[in-house]
């Protein structure tokens, strides 16, 4: 079997979501863009049970899988969804002293995933999910 497309253009893929991300957020940098996605990703994770976040995971494409699964601390608690507020405080929480994640972090990475995948593949593993995990991936 030949290596999966989406395997060969990972890289490429991966770059297009974060400058998309980055001029959705009104962000300068690919890096800052980093620390907000990430954090809008842990968020998110920390929201759900392992089967559940494999499940979402598995819609991403490669290097946002891997950025979803990575420095997981299954100890954590898990924490019940809640207002867009306070999950944009989470965010903003991750490296605070090199985060400039705005209060539109959320909503701008949203738009940016649904930009760079398949909508209704997402749409389908969301309503698969606890409520909340629909709200907290739209956009506006």
């Amino acid at each position: 079997m030949p290596v999966p497309f989406e395997y060969k253009r990972a890289s490429m893929a991966f770059e297009q979501f974060m400058l998309d991300a980055r001029d959705i957020s009104g962000l300068a940098t690919t890096h800052q863009t980093y620390t907000m996605v990430q954090g809008v990703f842990q968020a998110f994770r920390r929201r759900l049970d392992v089967k559940e976040a494999i499940r979402f995971a598995n819609v991403l494409p490669p290097v946002l899988r891997a950025l979803f699964v990575a420095d997981w601390d299954l100890d954590e608690p898990r924490r019940p969804f809640a207002d867009r507020a306070t999950m944009t405080h989470e965010v903003q929480a991750l490296r605070p002293d090199h985060n400039f994640a705005p209060d539109s972090s959320v909503g701008s990475v949203a738009a940016a995933l649904r930009r760079n995948i398949d909508q209704v593949a997402l749409d389908r593993v969301l309503a698969s999910l606890p409520p909340g995990a629909l709200a907290f991936w739209q956009v506006g």
